[in-house]
C-alpha cells in the first residue's frame, strides 16, 4: 500500500487501484502492456494467458441516462460462437476498430453478425488514434472504409456515430480530447446516452432463451439468458421447450443482486424449483406454464 492516498484507503477505493497494479504487471510480464484494462472484463484464466477474450463478459454500468449490462464479445475469429451469443442478447452495439489496423475480416463477421442478429445502430469507436498521432486523416480513412461496410448490409450510416478515440489514454472516451480539436461530435459516453432507449415489449408472453445453465452450491439449477418479451417474475410457473419439463421460479439475479422481477433486455439468471441440471440446456426457451413457447416441427 506504499505511497497510496489514506483517504483512497477509508473509501474503499484501494482494492481497485491494487486489481489495477496486478493487472499492469501481469499485462507487462505476458509482453502486453495497455492490455491491463482489457483484462478487468476478463473472467477466464485463459483470456489473460492469450492476451485475448475468449468468453463473454457481463459488467453492470450506469451512466446519468441508463443502466447498461456491457456485454464483452471476443474478436478473435477463434471465439465467433461466443461473439454470437453475446452479440444476440444486445440491444446496441460499439463497433470498435483500430486507427491503424482499419476494418479487419473479423470486423466484416461482427457487422455482418451485428446486423443479422437485430441490432440497428452502431456507434463506431475508431480506436488507438494514438498510435497514429491523432491524424485526422487516419480517421477519416477509417470511417470511409467501415462505412463501406456497413452499406454493404444496409446499416443506416447517417445515424452512425463515428468517434476518434484512444481507450489507453482516454481521449473523447468520457470527455472530449485537447488531441483532437479537428472533431467536434459526442465523446462516447455522450453517444451512449444519446442512444433511443427500447420499447419493452412486457405485454408478450415471456420469452427467455437459455444462453448456459449453472448449478451453485447452495441455490441449485441456475439457467441463465436474456429476457426477450414480457416479464420473468419470482412465484410464477414456467415451461421450458422443447425439454418440456417446468416449475416455479423460486429467485431471479441480476448482476449478483436479487430482484423480484426482469424484463425485456435483463440478462438474469434464475433459480426454478424441481428443475435439475440435465432436465434443460442451452437453446431452450423458457415460458409460462400455461402460455409455453411453440415447438416448431420443421424448420
Amino acid at each position: 500500500l506504499q505511497g497510496i492516498d489514506p483517504d483512497i484507503c477509508l473509501s474503499g477505493g484501494w482494492s481497485q487501484i491494487i486489481k489495477k497494479r496486478i493487472l499492469n504487471e501481469e499485462a507487462e510480464e505476458k509482453g502486453k502492456g495497455g492490455f491491463e484494462f482489457a483484462y478487468v472484463m476478463d473472467n477466464l484464466a485463459l483470456a489473460p494467458r492469450r492476451g485475448v477474450t475468449i468468453d463473454i463478459a457481463h459488467q453492470e454500468f450506469d451512466t446519468d441516462e441508463y443502466y447498461f449490462t456491457i456485454v464483452d464479445c471476443p474478436g478473435h475469429r477463434d471465439f465467433v460462437k461466443n461473439m454470437i451469443t453475446g452479440a444476440s442478447q444486445a440491444d446496441n452495439a460499439v463497433l470498435v476498430v483500430a486507427a491503424d489496423d482499419g476494418v479487419q475480416p473479423q470486423t466484416q463477421e461482427h457487422v455482418f453478425l451485428a446486423r443479422t442478429l437485430g441490432i440497428d445502430e452502431l456507434i463506431v469507436a475508431v480506436n488507438k488514434m494514438d498510435l497514429v498521432d491523432y491524424e485526422e486523416s487516419k480517421y477519416k480513412a477509417v470511417v470511409e472504409e467501415v462505412k463501406e461496410l456497413l452499406q454493404q448490409v444496409r446499416f443506416n450510416v447517417d445515424d452512425a456515430e463515428f468517434i476518434p478515440t484512444s481507450a489507453f489514454e482516454g481521449d473523447n472516451v468520457s470527455e472530449d480530447s485537447e488531441n483532437t480539436p479537428w472533431y467536434d461530435g459526442p465523446s462516447l459516453l455522450e453517444a451512449l446516452n444519446n442512444l433511443p432507449e427500447p420499447q419493452p415489449p412486457t405485454d408478450a408472453p415471456l420469452r427467455l432463451p437459455i444462453q448456459d445453465v449453472y448449478t451453485i452450491s447452495g441455490i441449485g439449477t441456475v439457467p441463465v439468458g436474456r429476457v426477450e418479451t414480457g416479464i420473468l417474475k419470482t412465484g410464477e410457473s414456467v415451461s421450458f421447450q422443447p425439454s418440456d419439463v417446468g416449475g416455479e421460479v423460486k429467485t431471479v439475479e441480476m448482476h449478483h443482486e436479487e430482484v423480484p422481477q426482469a424484463e425485456p433486455g435483463d440478462n438474469v439468471g434464475f433459480n426454478v424449483r424441481g428443475i435439475g441440471k440435465d432436465d434443460i440446456r442451452r437453446g431452450d426457451v423458457c415460458g409460462p406454464a400455461d402460455d409455453p413457447p411453440t415447438v416448431a416441427e420443421t424448420f
